[in-house]
């Protein structure tokens, strides 16, 4: 089972080495250690570390934790070993902790147009996909790029929840 805990300045080695993945270079931001320090000591973010067996295995920030008007956005995800399930099975985690810790209304993400795997497990989680942000991104190549706005609702998440307790 994976589980989650707060991150703290001793995870940036491993949250920069995963974010630095070659298989994410074009599909993952990459921050350098000066915005993660400060990200992390700015109490509107929340980094998350997912642990299998007490070993880290994948990471979340989330931002805008004290909008007023109860929008939570997923800045990034990301796993260390890609391909497995596991950022699927972190996803999971992120959002029940986003809805259970937090009085979030609606939680959102960006995520790449060309990136069909991930919008796919961002869909099977009960996001819904609400347009398109033209040219949003200017990625590390040089090229502008569009994003897919996406979110969940709590009422949308409890009555996914209600479905598996029944």
């Amino acid at each position: 089972m994976l589980s989650l805990r707060r991150a703290g300045e001793g995870d940036l080695g491993f949250m920069m080495a995963t974010e630095r993945i070659d298989a994410y270079a074009l599909q993952v931001g990459r921050w350098g250690e000066p915005r993660h320090r400060a990200s992390l000591a700015d109490p509107s973010f929340a980094y998350l570390i997912g642990e299998k067996h007490g070993e880290p295995i994948g990471f979340a920030i989330l931002r805008t934790l004290n909008d007023p008007n109860g929008n939570i956005g997923l800045q990034r995800i990301v796993v260390a070993s890609p391909g497995q399930g596991l950022g699927s099975e972190l996803l999971a985690r992120v959002t029940d902790w986003v809805f259970t810790e937090t009085a979030c209304h609606r939680f959102l993400l960006e995520v790449f147009t060309d990136n069909v795997r991930a919008r796919r497990v961002y869909a099977r989680h009960g996001f819904v996909e609400e347009g398109v942000l033209r040219q949003v991104v200017k990625r590390l190549d040089g090229t502008r790029s569009d994003q897919v706005l996406m979110s969940l609702l709590r009422p949308e998440w409890q009555a996914a929840r209600a479905g598996f307790s029944s």
